[in-house]
Parts: C-alpha cells; structure tokens; sequence
C-alpha cells in the first residue's frame, strides 16, 4: 500500500496538491512538520500531524520534525480568536527540550537514509536583520495574496498585530529554507495549517527553490461537536507528569462508539486488515469496548511503556472489577487519588491510628461518612460496607496496617459510594 493510499484509508487526507503522489512514488521523499514550543509537553491534539511524520517514515521517505524556535517567538495565528501571549526565548528553549524527548517515543531518529531529523528554525533565522528580510523575502509575497488566507480574513474584525501577521510569511521561508539546504519537498499538518504550507510553496516557487508538495489532515473532531484532545480536567498530555498514565489510558477507554472507529483508523499503527476486524467485532459486542481498549492500551504503551499500561490496567479495574486491598496498596498516591477523583474525603488524625479506630465511630463521628452511628451499624449489619474494597463487619478496627499509601483509607457503601479518609 502506498502512503497515499495508507493515509487515505486512514482519514488521513483532507488537501493536497497536485503532483504529490506522483512524487512519493518517485524517490525517497524528505516531508516535514513544524511544532511550534507553546509548552513543555505535546498533547494529544498534536498526534495527528506525529502520525502523518510516522507512516511518511514507515513508507521508506525521510521525515525531519520542524521545532519553532523562532516561530514560536511570534506566534501562530491560525484557528485563533486572538493573540498567543509571547514567551521568553529561556521558556521556548525549555518547551523545545522536553517535546524533542517525546517525539523520540513515535520515530526512529539517527543518520540513514530515512532516519528522522530534528531541525530548529532559530538556527537560521537568528542571523537575520528585519530590514533584510523584509527586503530579501518580504518583497516575493503581495499582501494581497497573505490577506486572502483565513488565517488573517478570520481575525480583521478582531484584529492582528502586524507580528502575527507576519507569521505566515516566515513559515513559508521555513519551506524554501528546508528545500534549499535540505532537498526536502513535502510539508504536511493540520487542515488549518493549509494557507501557511501553501504560501511556503508560493515563496519557494518565486524565490527560485525546487519543487514542493503539501499534505494536510482534516482536523479531528468528535461525534457529538466537542472539542478533541480535552478532558474535564483541560488537555490530555503525554507527559506523564501533567496527564498521569491511568488518566489518558481512561481517555482513550471512554470514548464514545461514535468515536472510537475514527479513532483506531487515524492513531493506531495497526493494519487495515487488522482494525477492520476490530471494527467488525466490535459492532456485533459494543458492550465489550473492544476497540476502545485497543487503543488505549496501544497508546499508553507506546507513549508510557508496558510497566505504567499495567499500572493503568489495574488501576482501572478496581473501580469496575475484582479489587483487593493489596491491589489499592500497589497504586502510587496520584493514580489512587486519580482513580478516586471526586471522592468526597474527610480528615482525621493519624495519632487515633495507634490504639486502631472502630469502624462504627470512623463511619460516623469521625468522617461524617454515615449520618450516625445507629445508621453505620445496620450497614453492617447488611454487609454493605467495605474497608479498602473488602468486606467487614462490626468488629473490624481501623489500624496504621490498613493505610494506603501510608495514609489513605477508602471506605465504601453498597457498590458506588465511595468516601475516602486521609489520616494526617
């Protein structure tokens, strides 16, 4: 299958210019994608344009990743309501150091042939003055021709600045720069991306350069209207430490049918044979979610490793499945509290912990759990409570041995109320 035909299949493809296929199915072809620093983690909103640099390097051509060291001094205007705030060049340098890592999770980097290569734009736009710029480059591109792009016809009644403005232009130098110095002929990314990569094309064309090619994915949206790539709780990180891996295994878990076939075709590395199948089988068991946790075991241990799926894994059973005591005590703090997020929790002293706490007054008085102790007793009377995802009854004494995390306790009622206490 050709790449053409792999990302179209995919739903991969929503422009691209004429010639482009032709020229995949010539040679080696060098393609890239830019990230612009907006932060110290990439999100999964930007796997989508990681996925296009994947299957371009899985198809025998040469993808280079495109960090915007000075684009990200500038700020893209494109799908903006208005105006990223700047960053400090120390930030920028930061946000640039920890996305590099990531990237190195999805592609094969090193010197062959079709080994991926990081380039940052600062490189070579820090030895340009502004007036030869404007009078080298600027002078190749008519305003008329930047004011027809949605990215600025967007913002007139609102408002750009002339950097913003400006922003286009110095994407598409990036374009001619990579093509003259690179051989690379092919610029890929988000549908929105799509007046950027073609003045890039126009710039290289009128400045001299060689052939170029542009390639853009529809941006991803979800069945019901939303916004992809956010959760209650804002984006969904890769870095572990802003999205823990139970979190985004549970991103991927919940999402809805609707979504879930979209999703498989676009993140999945998976063959077509494969994923069909999957869709297959997933129509006729929906209730089984055997495409979501496809997925989401797919990712989060292509993203997180296998060590962390399985913690996720657990982690997810124990609200839905057979936990134990002993499965809450193996969870790290963050991923018992996330698991438990919303928990109503109450604070007592740990000090009480030394002569052990009766389950009636730590049902009652000491949390608030239950509304009074006659009320704790005939729930356990009932056998409906449980201390730590186990069943006890009403001589069951709370002591240091029951903590977890060595300090968390979770008391539960029945199959859904959970409470958890938080001995300080």
């Amino acid at each position: 299958m050709s790449l053409i035909e792999e990302l179209k299949w995919r739903g991969l493809i929503h422009d691209i210019t004429p010639g482009t296929e032709e020229q995949l199915e010539k040679e080696c072809t060098s393609g890239y994608v830019g990230f612009d620093p907006t932060a110290d983690s990439l999100h999964i909103g930007n796997l989508v344009p990681i996925m296009l640099l994947v299957h371009l390097q899985r198809a025998g051509h040469k993808p280079y990743v495109l960090v915007g060291g000075a684009t990200g001094r500038v700020g893209d205007p494109s799908g903006k309501t208005q105006e990223r705030q700047l960053l400090s060049p120390e930030m920028i340098e930061h946000n640039l150091s920890c996305q590099r890592k990531q990237l190195q999770q999805f592609l094969t980097f090193g010197e062959g042939e079709t080994d991926a290569v990081v380039v940052n734009n600062y490189d070579w736009f820090k030895d340009w003055s502004f007036l030869d710029f404007i009078r080298e480059v600027g002078k190749h591109i008519s305003i008329n021709y930047m004011m027809s792009k949605d990215s600025v016809k967007n913002r007139l009644e609102s408002g750009m600045s002339f950097t913003e403005f400006t922003y286009q232009l110095i994407q598409g130098f990036d374009f001619f720069h990579l093509n003259k110095e690179k051989n690379v002929k092919l610029q890929m990314g988000g549908s929105d991306q799509w007046g950027n990569i073609t003045t890039g094309i126009e710039l290289t064309r009128r400045m001299g350069g060689g052939d170029t090619f542009a390639i853009t994915a529809p941006l991803v949206k979800k069945a019901d209207g939303s916004k992809f790539g956010k959760s209650e709780g804002g984006n969904v990180w890769l870095d572990a430490e802003k999205t823990s891996p139970y979190k985004f295994y549970q991103f991927w878990l919940n999402a809805s049918d609707d979504d879930i076939v979209n999703f498989i075709r676009i993140f999945s590395l998976k063959g077509k044979g494969e994923v069909e199948g999957l869709i297959a089988e997933h129509a006729e068991t929906p209730h089984l979610r055997i495409l979501q946790k496809a997925l989401a075991e797919e990712l989060t241990s292509r993203i997180h490793g296998e060590k962390a799926l399985e913690m996720a894994v657990e982690a997810s059973q124990i609200l839905f499945g057979k936990a134990t005591a002993d499965s809450l005590k193996k969870l790290s703090e963050r991923d018992f509290l996330d698991v438990f997020q919303g928990v109503e929790q109450a604070e007592v002293s740990k000090a009480q912990l030394n002569e052990g706490v009766h389950i009636v007054d730590l049902l009652a008085d000491e949390t608030g759990f239950l509304a009074s102790k006659g009320e704790a007793r005939r729930a356990l009377k009932e056998n409906s409570i449980s201390v730590n995802k186990e069943k006890v009854d009403d001589g069951c004494v709370v002591s240091e041995s029951d903590l977890i995390n060595d300090k968390y306790v979770l008391l539960q009622r029945g199959k859904k109320k959970y409470f958890i206490v938080s001995f300080n």
